[in-house]
């Protein structure tokens, strides 16, 4: 695996930690952004993969359908990807609840699993 790939998986990968240590410490906000993070610089990772580079964008679906995601994790995608706005700004009405940053985090944890399924083929 190219040392790029590996150090953006392995930032995607401390990314995911930080949104269970957000998640843990009830900061639901920040755990679903950093859980939009990880799945963000995965895809990025799979991007240099396959073609040496990546779009400077941040939206996760446009990402996956890049890296020819299936359904599933398109679907995923479109859950996590309202967290990237969500969570950043303090005007937005958007706020997660246990349960449903929980999700959240399940969604991400699908993805890495898809992506690293990927870099490993």
């Amino acid at each position: 695996m190219k040392e790029e790939v590996r150090r953006w998986m392995k930032q995607a990968q401390e990314d995911y930690e930080t949104a269970k240590f957000n998640f843990d410490g009830k900061k639901y906000k920040s755990a679903a952004f950093w859980c939009q993070q990880s799945a963000e610089k995965a895809f990025k990772a799979l991007l240099i993969k396959k073609t040496n580079e990546f779009p400077r964008i941040h939206d996760l679906t446009k990402l996956a359908k890049l890296n020819g995601s299936p359904l599933r994790i398109l679907e995923l995608c479109a859950k996590v990807n309202p967290a990237y706005t969500a969570s950043r700004y303090p005007d937005s009405p958007k706020k997660y609840t246990k349960k449903e940053c929980g999700q959240i985090i399940k969604y991400c944890e699908e993805v890495l699993k898809w992506v690293k399924k990927k870099l490993n083929s």
